[in-house]
């Protein structure tokens, strides 16, 4: 198929994923092939998918900031290194149908990463994931290298559903890795590889989008004013990279089946909000959702972190917008509650929701999805 000649060059780092008791990424040292005389493939290869808000401003350096942004890809041959801007960040990559494995982009060196080396020489499938918020610097994929005269592969895969996650730090997959509830917040334990909107979309077969930050609220962020913060989701949810205005996004490049909104944490976990805000916002944003998507099924939902008043104002809230939506004529709006966490499957970093805690989360929500989408 191709001709490969391999030459060892460097033992570099990587972080290499596990299931350790403590969820956390393990540092691994692995070698470092680089193929002699590689075929360097552009980003703007026609066979590459990429799915995610991501900026094709350069079709050359596309640039993304979410979590859950995918690159996937058929290749020849028995290798593949990955390119990238130094500092982009964290990546989970999947080989074929080997165990998953996390490389960063850590320093101002790092700008190719070997994925795969000495592979049985034929046709193989990678998929990489940004498994972190990569708001700064802003990550920015460039390419891959093969083996000398391979090439990519034209790609098809069928999804039974597309779905969108707009949210906050759970849906990101904030302390992830982390069992410890006293740590605070690092990309080194995010991974929102193991989040449940990845385990939800696995589950359903579902190709997957998220708009989601921590610590960002419906009408007020995380300890923001009663009046709220202007830099709330709604008011952000139009551009392809968070917290940069100069972009907006095409929602005709992506329409999903199912929304599934997951804010109002943040706003309500400390005391000062204001329930009229709070439903003004909701419904604000309802709205806006159902003019962009008008086919779409929303699912609002309260998340695993809240108790108590402010986890029953949210409740309130919601039940509110999605009846009087109902009564108005849309009976494509739902409610769904998670479970709320009790310490029974530990915590994350930040007391987050613990992997297993996701696993739960995961297994509710599809459970709740296949009712909807077979009634």
């Amino acid at each position: 198929m191709c001709r490969c000649f391999m030459v060892y060059i460097i033992l570099c780092f990587c972080f290499v994923a596990c299931d350790e008791v403590d969820n956390r990424a393990q540092v691994q040292e692995v070698s470092h092939f680089i193929p002699e005389n590689a075929t360097f493939i552009l980003p703007s290869d026609p066979h590459i998918e990429y799915v995610g808000r991501i900026s094709f401003a350069n079709p050359d350096a596309p640039r993304f900031t979410y979590p859950g942004v995918s690159i996937s890809a058929l290749f020849e041959g028995t290798s593949l290194n990955m390119i990238a801007k130094p500092m982009s960040g964290f990546f989970m990559v999947r080989i074929d149908d080997n165990d998953p494995f996390k490389v960063a982009f850590a320093n101002e060196q790092d700008s190719v990463i070997t994925l795969a080396s000495q592979l049985p020489d034929g046709i193989h499938e990678v998929f990489i994931m940004n498994c972190i918020e990569s708001f700064l610097p802003v990550s920015e994929f460039r390419g891959f290298l093969l083996d000398q005269d391979c090439h990519l592969q034209a790609k098809e895969r069928q999804y039974s559903l597309r779905l969108e996650f707009v949210g906050n730090s759970m849906t990101c997959g904030y302390g992830i890795e982390s069992n410890n509830p006293s740590d605070t917040f690092s990309k080194e334990t995010e991974n929102h590889y193991y989040a449940y909107p990845a385990l939800v979309s696995k589950g359903l077969n579902a190709q997957y989008v998220v708009v989601a930050r921590s610590g960002i609220g419906v009408y007020r962020n995380y300890g923001g004013p009663v009046e709220g913060s202007v830099d709330c989701l709604p008011n952000l949810y139009d551009y392809t990279l968070y917290g940069d205005t100069t972009e907006v996004w095409d929602f005709s490049r992506y329409i999903p089946d199912i929304v599934c909104v997951n804010l109002g944490t943040n706003d309500c976990v400390l005391e000062g909000y204001s329930i009229h805000l709070l439903k003004d916002a909701f419904v604000k944003f309802s709205q806006k959702l159902r003019s962009i998507y008008p086919d779409a099924k929303i699912i609002w939902m309260t998340g695993c972190m809240l108790h108590g008043k402010p986890l029953e104002d949210l409740q309130s809230v919601l039940d509110e917008v999605v009846q009087e939506s109902k009564t108005a004529g849309d009976k494509c709006m739902y409610r769904f509650d998670f479970t709320p966490q009790t310490g029974d499957l530990g915590y994350a970093a930040g007391w987050h929701p613990s992997r297993q805690q996701h696993e739960r989360m995961a297994d509710e929500l599809i459970s709740f999805m296949r009712t909807i989408v077979n009634g």
